[in-house]
């Protein structure tokens, strides 16, 4: 065993073990502490969860990577998604902290109906699968490379430890899981960072000295045959880079496992800072990812050049290990690099890798990269406990509950959903396996999901008392269908190259098309037919303009925990 797996197994292993016994010390029994952590989670503890919740495999492992060979276009995984926290605690957040229900689909049922309902929570549990893959995909990557198995080995083993956690506590365990696993993976991502801006610049200042190698890492670029770093609009279309930014901002203010995090405040106003300290919290990792993603590609690039075959670096060995490193087997020396298999260069580097390979590739010692394996685990398990508690969440309370067996007592309904936590495990461990794209681009389907879904109803559930149940159905299954049948289409599962792409826009930004769609068709439908209940449309005019200082929900209901709408 090497010295870097030595540190990785460490640094694992103590990160594990710190999980595992905050989930058994949260266990909880009841629903509420179950599904909402008995809406008891200070603002600051809650920001950082929500920040591990946030930062999945895709923004630790694969953004960067990314970056790196996207250049300035990645600015669209940054705009994305950090101005997407800024619709979330404006127009979302608050509001549905408010009404104090448990779930998004039973916001949605209750403003609608119960057939609205139901379409929410398979949207829910849709969405919640296709950003789980790329968790389990990610941890898969981590563990082959560093405790020398097979990735379908190392997906099994990260889906294991996740479902152990999120079963025993839920929300509760989850929720101080997060925070020392954002703990965790923070650390492990500004520690390199800062050692290779130190090692490259002498300035150990990441977000600011990366500025310095920019022109010579655009000389490098064109070397390889690559685009150069700094110039926009070469690995996409204009219209494309728009969509997919739209798509993400609003992708974010509708994903439900995140929207959940902020019903477990004490108060409305909880939720508010929560989003505040998110984002704080966040924008330590985002504002160092274009300078990590420069940084390594700048190494990568110079580590290589002029090197024949037989000279190569160890990395690049360790790597090839995975299947994540392919060497073409005719080049004698490396003339041409490329993130694409189908490029034909003579190094082919997946964007998965460029992170976790870092300090490997700018010869950190083990321990620092021992270290970064358990931050992107910890990214990985952060995200993947919230989207399982999701789908329970759906399947138990949305399904279950509400439309099966009304009179369930808790004991029935956890049961429940922890068997259908366990089945989602199963079912994750199969897609991550072989997954239909890089990490960060499975991920970026998921908000495309969001995006045409829950953010139209939503919003205007909030905003428009007007808007009906039968609005909301055909908006929401309108703008889902479009949405499903486009990347369907591009991913070539019916033999449709990308190069065929309508209009040039990407599976990625679908999404924004579909929510468009989704608002078009439900304020049609909603103005053809019947208004909403009289009562409905005064707990609307309620939620948005509080006439006194209740202290219950919105909505009410005996079996539902309470809010405060300090």
């Amino acid at each position: 065993m090497s010295n870097i797996q030595v540190w990785t197994l460490i640094f694992i292993i103590l990160s594990f073990g710190v999980y595992i016994s905050i989930a058994w010390r949260s266990r909880v029994a009841e629903t509420k502490g179950f599904y909402v952590a008995g809406q008891g989670i200070p603002t600051v503890a809650n920001g950082a969860a929500i920040a591990a919740d946030w930062m999945s495999a895709a923004s630790f492992i694969s953004m960067a990577g990314l970056i790196a060979f996207l250049g300035s276009d990645g600015s669209i995984y940054l705009m994305g998604w950090t101005g997407g926290y800024v619709l979330l605690a404006m127009l979302i957040a608050p509001y549905l902290r408010k009404w104090g229900k448990y779930t998004v689909p039973e916001f949605v049922g209750d403003r609608y109906s119960e057939f609205v309902r139901t379409v929410a929570a398979g949207a829910a549990i849709i969405i919640s699968f296709t950003y789980v893959v790329g968790q389990m995909n990610g941890g898969g990557i981590v563990f082959s490379r560093f405790l020398g198995i097979n990735i379908n080995g190392g997906v099994a083993i990260a889906a294991a430890i996740i479902f152990t956690y999120a079963v025993l506590g839920g929300m509760k365990g989850i929720t101080w899981t997060q925070v020392a696993q954002y703990t965790v993976l923070i650390v492990a991502y500004l520690i390199p960072a800062v050692a290779v801006a130190q090692m490259v610049t002498g300035i150990p200042i990441p977000q600011v000295s990366f500025g310095q190698i920019l022109n010579e890492l655009n000389a490098l670029s064109a070397e390889f045959g690559l685009d150069r770093y700094t110039e926009a609009f070469t690995a996409r279309p204009m219209i494309d880079i728009f969509l997919v930014t739209l798509t993400l901002m609003i992708g974010t203010a509708g994903l439900p496992h995140v929207i959940i995090r902020f019903y477990t405040t004490k108060t409305v106003r909880g939720s508010r800072y929560s989003a505040f300290w998110a984002l704080l919290f966040i924008g330590l990792l985002y504002t160092t990812a274009p300078a990590v993603g420069a940084f390594t590609k700048f190494n990568l690039l110079e580590g290589v050049q002029g090197r024949s075959v037989d000279q190569l670096p160890q990395w690049i060995e360790n790597w090839r290990a995975t299947g994540l490193v392919t060497v073409d087997p005719n080049a004698t020396t490396i003339e041409s690099v490329s993130n694409s298999a189908d490029a034909g260069a003579d190094l082919t580097i997946n964007n998965d890798i460029l992170v976790l390979a870092s300090p490997e590739i700018a010869g950190l010692p083990a321990p620092i990269v021992g270290l970064v394996a358990a931050g992107g685990m910890a990214a990985a398990m952060s995200t993947a406990a919230g989207l399982l508690l999701v789908i329970s969440s759906s399947v138990s309370h949305d399904f279950y509950f509400r439309r099966f067996r009304k009179h369930a007592n808790d004991r029935e309904r956890l049961l429940v959903g922890r068997v259908a936590m366990a089945g989602a495990v199963i079912v994750a461990v199969i897609a991550g396996i072989n997954p239909p794209a890089f990490v960060a681009q499975v991920v970026a389907f998921a908000f495309g999901l969001a995006a045409c879904s829950f953010f139209p109803a939503i919003v205007l559930g909030v905003f428009w008392k007007r808007c009906n149940d039968k609005g909301a159905a055909a908006g929401m299954i309108a703008g889902l269908t479009v949405t499903i049948s486009y990347m369907i289409y591009t991913l070539e599962v019916f033999g449709t190259s990308e190069n065929e792409l309508i209009l040039n826009i990407s599976p990625e930004a679908i999404g924004a098309i579909g929510a468009a769609i989704n608002f078009i068709v439900a304020i049609v439908v909603s103005k053809l037919t019947a208004p909403p209940p009289k009562h409905l449309e005064e707990m609307v005019e309620n939620l948005r303009y509080p006439a006194d200082r209740r202290t219950e929900p919105v909505s009410g209901g005996p079996e539902e925990p309470t809010s405060s709408n300090e």
